[in-house]
């Protein structure tokens, strides 16, 4: 497969460097240098709504302790995810999936949906943001607009599977830090359409490999221009990247 959506460079969580990772703010940053494209991660609360966070836990960029399953969607959208990052964001709270999608959607911002689940929840949390994916871009999948549907990313293969089963019409990816020796049959199995690395363990062999296999291939996370350059050369499909201000969209 070769890479059917319109950017080949993603804001990595919305703002890169320049914001509160996965907020209003950080897309809104993105958005405002030109970028068309997110990489956002995704899960459930405890009430099972989806909401826009990296970390299973509170504390780090969201105020608070525990862990995000502790708490219903509400009660973490009141909370602080902005403060630390710096004064200018207190108060930036935690999105909600839908809201944030559909934010993304009306502006024309492609998503790459990574299905983040807390430990124990990946069935779960794979068939769920696959519904609303799925619900969401109806009629866009009905009419085989493929380059405006989200493409749904995990490391966790349940949670892939599980979004398979409850919406085979909406693309996946299966992210890998590296490439494994039996890398093509744990991406065959998932029916994936693209594979996601990490750009510090790929090689030139590898990704060549890849398309050979027919595959789209994405490398998480690029932050030298240079080394955007040479992936490209390489024959990588797409990026994401921190650096919006050093690496523009594309």
């Amino acid at each position: 497969m070769s890479w059917t959506y319109p950017e080949r460079v993603l804001a990595h969580r919305g703002g890169g460097t320049l914001a509160p990772e996965n907020t209003m703010a950080g897309l809104l940053e993105g958005m405002r240098r030109g970028f068309r494209a997110i990489e956002y991660d995704i899960m459930l609360a405890r009430d099972g709504v989806a909401v826009v966070m990296h970390d299973p836990y509170l504390g780090r960029t969201v105020a608070g302790s525990g862990n995000v399953f502790d708490y219903d969607a509400l009660e973490l959208a009141a909370m602080d995810a902005g403060s630390w990052f710096g004064r200018a964001f207190d108060g930036e709270p935690v999105p909600l999936f839908v809201e944030y999608a559909g934010f993304c959607k009306a502006h024309g911002v492609w998503m790459n949906m990574e299905i983040k689940p807390a430990p124990g929840y990946n069935i779960e949390t794979g068939g769920a943001v696959a519904r609303i994916a799925a619900g969401m871009f109806a009629d866009e999948i009905a009419a085989e607009r493929w380059d405006v549907v989200p493409l749904l990313s995990s490391f966790s293969e349940l949670a892939l599977e599980a979004a398979r089963e409850v919406a085979p019409e909406v693309p996946r990816a299966l992210l890998m830090s590296e490439l494994p020796p039996d890398w093509e049959r744990r991406v065959r199995a998932v029916e994936a359409v693209a594979v996601h690395v990490n750009h510090r363990h790929l090689t030139a062999e590898q990704a060549q490999a890849v398309k050979e296999a027919g595959l789209a291939l994405f490398c998480y996370t690029v932050n030298e221009p240079a080394r955007a350059k040479e992936l490209f050369g390489w024959g990588v499909d797409a990026l994401c990247t921190d650096r919006i201000d050093l690496i523009g969209p594309g």
